[in-house]
């Protein structure tokens, strides 16, 4: 399992992946071949696509979990990696949520 994570191939599609991510998260990805820019997305719904993202993450770690107990053939290598990874994106997404109160808080705050 770890060769097909350190696998050329597997590099090249968490490196597109990362791409896509911070060209959404910029808000204007350039169409290459138009040189359009597409609208900005509204961070509400970046937070409910990263929340459901998690929400994804973490049942698929279950699903698997429970396909290993239940003796079907599923390497343990993949159960420790999903529940890694949904712990991971579990643990982003909680820092991510104590950033924004902090943040909302220090605004509050704000003599005016």
């Amino acid at each position: 399992m770890i060769e097909k994570a350190n696998s050329p191939g597997s590099i090249v599609a968490m490196l597109k992946t990362l791409q896509a991510h911070a060209t959404q998260a910029s808000g204007l990805g350039q169409d290459a071949a138009a040189g359009i820019a597409t609208p900005k997305t509204d961070f509400s719904e970046l937070i409910r696509q990263a929340i459901g993202q998690t929400n994804a993450t973490q049942l698929d770690s279950q699903n698997t979990s429970q396909a290993f107990e239940r003796g079907e053939a599923v390497p343990l290598t993949d159960v420790v990696l999903k529940m890694q990874k949904a712990s991971l994106s579990f643990e982003a997404t909680l820092q991510v949520r104590n950033k924004v109160l902090k943040a909302y808080e220090d605004v509050m705050n704000m003599p005016v």
